[in-house]
């Protein structure tokens, strides 16, 4: 246990063996991740070094914003895996997508399967300016076509900081939670890190992610973390095993 005469420990000490992260953004050009192969490269390989033990990739599928489809992404994949270095522990296992809930994504929901992380377990993301005005039957939706929806990083949707009973309410219909493990460490700024404490501290935490965008994401994890919740982070890590392959 960490007295508090000790600073808590730098995240990247924490990722736990076998860590499979389930939400990052690594595949090139095609979203507000990696630009280039060279970029993908040098993130999977500084995860590697990190103890990651295996990537998942979740490009945005966000109508308007980046018209992704399960054709791109996986074309992309495909080719992403065909220039990395075979002489090189490859991380990279599967892709999926992040799907933002918006007005067109009940339409993908109705007319295509969906992108998962592992068997019917779907990440679904929100507006960071508001949520859709039919959330609750939205999630419906998804859970009547047999899909878990895991929603990615809770904490960071500030709309919902001052009406803390939505994270109950959204957990009591089933809707499971990744945090960003960023967060912890305060990247987000103190607001969030505290949303993310009381998160955690509350059992509500299923899976955690990376969210890795660019390099400057994965130096952040030399940083110490800002949270209490240690134990439950760690608890949280651990779950992530489940996606293992």
């Amino acid at each position: 246990m960490y007295s508090i005469f000790r600073k808590k420990p730098r995240l990247y000490e924490l990722i736990p063996d076998g860590y499979v992260d389930i939400h990052s953004h690594v595949l090139p050009g095609i979203d507000d991740g990696a630009k280039t192969i060279e970029e993908t490269k040098e993130l999977l390989g500084r995860l590697t070094s990190l103890g990651f033990s295996a990537c998942i990739a979740t490009p945005h599928i966000n109508t308007g914003v980046w018209n992704n489809s399960p054709t791109i992404i996986r074309e992309t994949y495909q080719q992403t895996q065909a220039n990395l270095d075979s002489k090189q522990p490859q991380i990279l296992v599967h892709c999926a997508s992040e799907y933002m809930l918006n007005e067109t994504f009940i339409q993908t929901l109705s007319s295509e399967p969906l992108m998962t992380l592992k068997d019917n377990y779907v990440l679904i993301e929100l507006s960071y300016v508001n949520p859709p005005l039919a959330l609750k039957e939205i999630i419906f939706e998804i859970q009547q076509k047999g899909y878990l929806p895991i929603l990615a990083h809770p904490e960071r949707y500030n709309y919902y900081h001052q009406n803390l009973e939505i994270y109950d309410d959204l957990k009591n219909i089933g809707v499971l939670f990744q945090l960003n493990l960023l967060s912890t460490i305060g990247y987000y700024g103190p607001a969030v890190a505290k949303i993310a404490d009381i998160l955690l501290k509350s059992e509500k935490i299923d899976f955690v992610g990376s969210d890795i965008h660019h390099v400057r994401h994965v130096e952040a994890f030399q940083q110490h973390l800002i949270i209490s919740s240690t134990k439950q982070l760690q608890i949280a890590m651990a779950k992530n095993a489940i996606f293992a392959t």
